[in-house]
């Protein structure tokens, strides 16, 4: 569901499209940008399978918005990014309004109540690319790097080993779908990315 489609769906100005594009599209992006988004919206209604008007809606607005602030600031980037949606909703019932901020904001731990299926939905969809074929998963590595371009080979190298150590320490994907679909590979990808950098060389192919 598109931007405009969905944030009329839930009786809100389609206006912020144009916004939303601009944030996806500042230069420092390598990843986190549009066709991320656009990915995850694909990704996340798939999961969901069967929805309401309004919850696809709901949905796919978090989606869209989950990352459209992003400076490489884990924690502040999904806070502002939830801020912006709200602003950008402006019109729309509370509780849809809420519900998006909610959504948005379970990306930062990548957890929720059990039971959540919009949460799900969204959650494993935004680690898809983990599961993805190799020479993907290496754009996306790569891509993330450059994101933070601003730390040191060895600093990054020690944090960024930390992150995979906790993401092959966890079940990543909550939905059977989804680890049916991503489980395997994604082992596989997280697991070459860190023997790599746990073997000192400062790429990840």
């Amino acid at each position: 569901m598109e931007w405009d489609d969905a944030v009329a769906a839930l009786g809100g100005q389609a206006g912020a499209r144009p916004r939303l594009e601009a944030r996806y599209g500042e230069p420092h992006r390598r990843y986190h940008t549009l066709a991320h988004a656009a990915g995850v919206v694909r990704d996340s209604a798939w999961l969901a399978g069967d929805l309401g008007d309004t919850e696809r809606a709901v949905l796919a607005v978090a989606a869209w918005a989950h990352d459209v602030v992003y400076d490489a600031k884990p924690g502040e980037d999904e806070r502002a990014s939830a801020a912006w949606a709200r602003e950008a909703l402006d019109g729309v019932a509370e509780a849809h309004v809420e519900r998006v901020e909610g959504l948005i904001l379970a990306t930062i731990t990548h957890d929720a109540p059990p039971g959540d299926h919009l949460a799900t939905a969204l959650l494993d969809a935004d680690l898809a690319v983990l599961g993805a074929p190799p020479d993907r998963y290496a754009a996306y590595a790569e891509g993330v790097r450059q994101e933070y371009a601003k730390y040191p080979d060895d600093v990054w190298r020690e944090g960024r080993a930390a992150v995979l150590e906790g993401m092959l320490a966890r079940e990543l994907y909550r939905s059977e779908a989804a680890r049916a679909r991503w489980a395997t590979a994604a082992e596989k990808n997280l697991t070459a990315e860190l023997t790599h950098w746990r073997g000192g060389r400062t790429d990840h192919r």
